[in-house]
């Protein structure tokens, strides 16, 4: 078990993004070709260098739901991945600040964990879909064409011996159906919800204009439909929930064990505030 543990954590490691991006339906942008991409691209560069990490990876996701995600094994291989939606509803700025928010999981190593989970929330998913399969299809004892039946009178022996058999697959897939889904969801609850607000907080230290991550968000949880192309297992890694749960607004105990994102509500107040302490600090600020 530790050892088969061990290969599936060295494997998403080194697979992990890519079957990220590749779950997402992502296709990497390497020669921008319109207005928007080159913004991209420009706006990238820039949060590169003002955060001192490499240039990441850029792709693009064919959605018009507003959403972005980092993913990668390290600063040195990573890769950001954001929606058409995104590039459409966002102004400059506002990509800036959003790219910003990215570069912060990236600088903080967020991605790493948050891959992982993601590579286990999809192992999970395999493994449990595997054993419904070999469910569904019955067990085949020997070699016989006839699956349990081997030979005329002798069969039942046969037959008898898959019943244990049976039992412990489906106690298996029915761990993996139910437990582990949990478990692995806890995992993302609890790196989740605390980074976002550190990457929102690197995105104004970055860009030094909390106001535009701010107005981002708003635009993103104004989006009236879910984000069709990124499914659960990635949740937790993009900028805001992409499936519109409603939970995600929830605070207290219900919201830190269902929802993959901190309020909206409460990250655009804490940009606001930093926004205000800002032109206070230089004297810019105006009472209304």
């Amino acid at each position: 078990m530790f050892a088969a543990g061990a290969g599936l954590v060295a494997y998403i490691r080194k697979h992990g993004a890519e079957k990220v991006l590749w779950s997402s339906g992502a296709w990497q942008l390497l020669e921008p070709a319109t207005p928007a991409q080159k913004t991209l691209d420009n706006v990238v560069q820039e949060m590169a260098i003002a955060s001192g990490l490499p240039k990441p990876t850029l792709w693009i996701i064919d959605d018009p739901d507003p959403n972005a995600f980092a993913t990668g094994n390290d600063p040195a291989h990573s890769h950001i991945a954001v929606t058409t939606g995104l590039l459409d509803a966002v102004s400059r700025d506002e990509l800036q600040a959003v790219i910003g928010h990215e570069m912060g999981h990236v600088k903080n190593l967020d991605m790493q964990l948050m891959t992982m989970v993601a590579g286990l929330v999809g192992a999970v998913a395999l493994i449990s879909d595997g054993l419904g399969r070999v469910l569904r299809g019955g067990v085949r004892m020997g070699g016989g064409r006839g699956g349990g039946r081997v030979g005329g009178g002798g069969g039942g022996g046969k037959r008898g011996g898959a019943g244990p058999l049976v039992l412990i697959i489906l106690a298996i897939w029915l761990v993996s159906w139910i437990l582990a889904p949990i478990i692995t969801r806890l995992m993302a609850m609890g790196i989740s919800r605390r980074r976002e607000y550190l990457a929102d907080a690197m995105s104004a230290q970055f860009t030094r204009n909390p106001a535009a991550l701010a107005t981002a968000l708003e635009k993103i949880e104004r989006a009236s439909a879910p984000t069709t192309s990124i499914k659960s297992g990635v949740a937790h890694l993009c900028i805001a929930d992409p499936l519109g749960r409603r939970v995600s607004s929830v605070e207290g105990f219900v919201g830190d064990f269902l929802a993959t994102h901190p309020p909206m509500a409460l990250r655009v107040a804490r940009l606001k505030a930093m926004g205000y302490q800002a032109q206070k600090a230089a004297g810019t600020f105006e009472a209304t």
